[in-house]
């Protein structure tokens, strides 16, 4: 007698196994190159019976930036209102850390869902900051304490955008010791003086495609700016462009390689003469907070964007990062000798994850004090 075939049974949890993964993909790829097809084969269903889940990617996405920030608020609900500030961040850190691959969805709401659904996204992630705020008014009553909260879940958040491996328990304590010196950092010191290079006139037809590229860029969204754009933005038709370049990737790819090349050509320039680690870490925040005021759209596009690039193209601006984090490596483990080489590359990461969310608070809205300010947060964070 032969038995009858098992029939499969679906997972009661299905839709939150579509999200986690999801989530992984977006955050590993960015929004527009991840696929419906990606995503299913993930969870291992078809694509049409992810379809049967969400009607679309939108949806999808939705859904999996809203989950992070739903899992803050309700870790932080069930923290006492009186708790100390340590132990708010330490839930917020253990969330982060837990769903640091699919975390990083957030970083980009504000690029790609509609304006109702990132009202309500702010509305959750502005809960949150207002919460760690608190705990820090009362813990440490100095001015500027919800940049200081920010800019703590910024370098908290940072874990969501890079791949250093480390144990999951060593991570979290480096990260909260992070966010617990930002939010009690108070002194700032003097505007330290440095210098970028200044970025060349376009004269080139090559030179001029870029510069108007970015800023379209950053304002309406990679995916949505086309060729017959940016070719009309240099009065050019839209087949002439591609004796420049190939594709649209192709100028992003190029406008970061230039970026890149402008901060390594003023870290070099900023370095020159500086004596001591110590000096040396200081002179490359007030270098980095400099480049994000000067070159933040394009930052904030590189952001959102490199990682849907093809490898080929992202293959260059990945090493040129790698080079760069390398420097500030070296220079902080002379400092801080207690430091292994993955904890120093975590919280260079962290230091890059304050001055993104303390940017975004101030509007980047530059100005001496600003970048001051936030150069003061970036080595509390390194703990230099």
């Amino acid at each position: 007698m032969t038995a009858e075939p098992t029939a499969a049974v679906r997972p009661r949890n299905r839709r939150q196994l579509i999200v986690e993964a999801a989530g992984r993909v977006f955050s590993e790829r960015g929004y527009h190159a991840a696929s419906m097809e990606e995503i299913a084969a993930g969870v291992g269903i078809t694509a049409a019976a992810l379809y049967r889940h969400f009607p679309n990617k939108y949806a999808l996405f939705a859904e999996c930036a809203n989950v992070m920030a739903d899992r803050l608020v309700r870790t932080l609900d069930e923290v006492p209102a009186e708790a100390p500030l340590a132990d708010v961040l330490a839930a917020v850190t253990r969330v982060t850390v837990a769903h640091r691959a699919s975390g990083g969805v957030y970083r980009w709401e504000a690029r790609y869902l509609d304006r109702d659904d990132r009202r309500v996204l702010r509305g959750k992630f502005d809960r949150v900051a207002g919460r760690v705020a608190e705990a820090v008014r009362r813990e440490h009553p100095l001015p500027g304490e919800h940049l200081r909260a920010v800019a703590a879940l910024g370098a908290i958040g940072s874990i969501t955008m890079h791949h250093t491996s480390i144990a999951q328990r060593r991570l979290e304590d480096v990260l909260r010791a992070a966010a617990l010196r930002v939010v009690a950092s108070g002194a700032v010191e003097s505007p330290r003086l440095v210098e970028l290079p200044v970025q060349p006139v376009p004269r080139t037809r090559r030179s001029q495609i870029l510069a108007a590229a970015v800023p379209l860029f950053e304002r309406d969204g990679f995916a949505t700016v086309t060729n017959g754009r940016i070719a009309e933005a240099v009065g050019l038709v839209p087949s002439a462009l591609y004796r420049y370049f190939p594709g649209k990737a192709d100028i992003l790819a190029a406008a970061c390689l230039q970026a890149a090349g402008l901060l390594t050509q003023a870290v070099d320039h900023n370095l020159r003469g500086v004596t001591g680690p110590r000096d040396a870490l200081a002179t490359l925040a007030a270098t980095y907070v400099a480049y994000s005021f000067t070159y933040h759209a394009l930052t904030t596009v590189a952001n959102a964007e490199i990682a849907g690039l093809p490898d080929t193209l992202r293959r260059p601006l990945v090493a040129a990062q790698r080079e760069h984090i390398a420097v500030w490596e070296q220079q902080l483990r002379s400092v801080r000798p207690d430091l292994d080489s993955r904890q120093a590359r975590v919280l260079v990461h962290a230091g890059f994850g304050v001055v993104f969310e303390a940017g975004r608070r101030l509007r980047w809205q530059d100005s001496p004090a600003h970048r001051a300010e936030i150069t003061a947060l970036v080595l509390a964070a390194l703990g230099a």
